[in-house]
């Protein structure tokens, strides 16, 4: 390792020459207080920056050991730096001039989801790692030593030390951010012991400010639970809260258009993860597992068995392992539901205005006018009792225009004016409850132990390497390939596709090996990250700082959509 003298030598030695001689920066610079690491250095001033860590000592950094020991508060604590990092990172931005990205600073910028990100990671002892992009100042493609001298030995000390530093912060903010994370922690505690697949408190505000922004609508009206479904629960920090318990069954929400329906089941769908104080949702917890599934017409099947919805196709097409590229809504939705339960899913999430309705629902008329033995799909509202009854799957349905799914529901929930109403006493007046049909298989588990992926052409390398793309939450590309997530609805931030993109070509080194089925491929994907961190996806010992960790179950889904794998089918 270098000293920051050592730095500035040469910085000095390289002044006006071709921008090629930043290269020769490269390394790790000991500024005392912290370490800078200069990663990857850009071929010009007008390429994507600089690629840039600062590393701080625990004994400098001074956090909680006991917080950074336990998961749950060493993401709050690390999301809480990184959002104080990037702000005054983009705030000195710009101060050093020159052409192209010349004296850019930026790093990762949170939402409203806490999310394990690369660009902030806090060590189980509290050393602290930020990771960041500068763009080196030039005049045309000549080095500009100054402004970068000005970069990183005046704007940047600042910001490291105004953030990465416990005694930089006020008390009272640290321990309101822990505090929130353990009450967070302690409600999903809760939603196990008292068998809930989610819990949504009362003041809650769930309605969002635009179809494109997750922060919160200004003056909406808070939750308020209805008194049948109404908990009470003692945090350890905030104390008492009360709010709506959503059981495990079959859960309906009614109502008229635009009375909060939906907001409520998109509220419960981002429940997976935690949020930050101010969002609004932050005691709004759901199974960890649970999965929002919905029709997805064109997308690719690869070897799902779905008989357990379609079956006696005319064709004769075999449904046990069943593949299609350009899937129906109905054939879609299927795949999506054998996919999730695959990948141990305990909660499926729906909305009936983005699901296809012959999957859903067959009414009583055209039961009558189509025979069964016509029919090859069982819709959903058949199976639904079933799939809690014999495989502990619950269902929460949005339905806003059939009323087939009543006499499946354990409970009905009306939206009035977002208001929620517990109506089932009313329903069950005028609809008794109906068990499964019978006839149902016995585990109503399909077996998709068959399908075993292995990478295709897309991922071999050119010059060395695989390419690949991010396209957001859309999805993101290996080779030619493209993987479309943009239905994958709980995906919620860009740098979780640059990760999901990125397992990809890890696992192709190895992991996916046409031997492993798609569970247990994201299952070892869990057991890896649990154990090695973002430090599996190190190259030449550095970690990129645009990654933000993925569920499993987005993981499952990606493997599942991606068309450029190859599929054997063992039987």
């Amino acid at each position: 390792m270098k000293t920051q003298e050592e730095l500035l030598r040469t910085l000095r030695s390289i002044d006006h020459r071709g921008y090629p001689a930043y290269k020769s920066l490269t390394g790790s610079y000991d500024f005392g207080r912290y370490v800078l690491h200069i990663v990857h250095v850009q071929g010009d001033p007008f390429a994507s920056p600089s690629e840039l860590e600062v590393s701080v000592r625990a004994e400098d950094a001074r956090w909680p050991e006991a917080a950074c020991g336990k998961y749950e508060t060493r993401v709050a604590l690390q999301d809480m730096i990184l959002r104080r990092f990037s702000i005054r990172l983009g705030a000195v931005s710009g101060k050093a001039g020159g052409s192209g990205k010349s004296g850019t600073m930026s790093a990762s910028r949170p939402g409203q989801e806490i999310l394990d990100r690369s660009a902030c990671q806090l060590g189980k002892t509290g050393g602290v790692t930020l990771r960041f992009t500068a763009g080196f100042p030039a005049a045309g493609r000549t080095v500009l030593a100054g402004e970068l001298t000005k970069m990183l030995f005046h704007l940047l000390p600042d910001v490291v030390l105004g953030s990465a530093y416990a005694g930089a912060w006020q008390k009272e903010t640290v321990r309101g951010v822990l505090d929130l994370a353990e009450d967070q922690a302690f409600l999903r505690g809760e939603l196990e012991r008292l068998s809930l697949c989610a819990f949504v408190a009362d003041g809650a505000v769930l309605p969002r400010e635009s179809g494109i922004s997750q922060r919160p609508l200004q003056g909406a009206l808070p939750f308020r639970s209805p008194k049948e479904d109404r908990i009470t629960l003692e945090l350890p920090h905030r104390g008492r809260i009360s709010g709506m318990a959503v059981r495990r069954g079959v859960t309906l929400i009614i109502g008229g258009g635009y009375h909060g329906k939906s907001t409520l089941l998109k509220a419960l769908e981002r429940g997976v993860y935690n949020h930050i104080a101010g969002d609004g949702r932050e005691y709004v917890v759901t199974d960890e597992t649970a999965v929002k599934v919905r029709a997805e017409d064109g997308r690719c099947v690869h070897g799902d068995d779905i008989s357990l919805f379609i079956n006696r196709l005319p064709d004769g097409k075999d449904t046990t392992a069943f593949f299609t590229e350009n899937a129906s809504g109905s054939t879609s939705q299927a795949a999506s539901v054998v996919e999730a339960m695959e990948c141990g899913a305990r909660t499926l999430l729906m909305d009936e205005d983005t699901c296809a309705t012959n999957f859903m629902v067959r009414d009583a008329l055209m039961q009558k006018i189509v025979a069964e033995d016509q029919e090859p799909i069982t819709p959903f509202s058949d199976r639904m009792r079933a799939l809690y009854g014999k495989a502990g799957i619950s269902t929460i349905l949005v339905a806003g225009s059939s009323g087939a799914f009543f006499a499946k529901a354990d409970t009905v929930i009306q939206m009035d004016r977002y208001e929620p109403k517990d109506v089932t006493g009313k329903v069950r007046e005028l609809v008794p409850f109906k068990e499964e049909k019978t006839g149902a298989p016995g585990s109503l588990i399909p077996d998709q132990r068959r399908r075993f992926p292995r990478p295709g052409s897309d991922f071999d390398e050119h010059r060395g390497r695989v390419k690949h793309k991010n396209l957001g939450t859309d999805g993101f590309m290996i080779g030619r390939g493209e993987t479309d997530l943009r239905l994958v609805e709980q995906l919620a931030d860009r740098e979780q596709s640059e990760c999901l993109a990125r397992t990809f070509l890890l696992m192709a080194k190895g992991m996916m090996d046409g031997k492993k089925n798609v569970a247990a491929l994201a299952h070892g994907y869990e057991q890896k990250f649990r154990t090695e961190g973002f430090g599996m996806y190190a190259e030449n010992g550095h970690v990129a700082g645009n990654l933000a960790k993925p569920r499993k179950e987005e993981l499952a889904a990606a493997i599942s959509r991606c068309r450029g794998l190859i599929w054997r089918e063992l039987r």
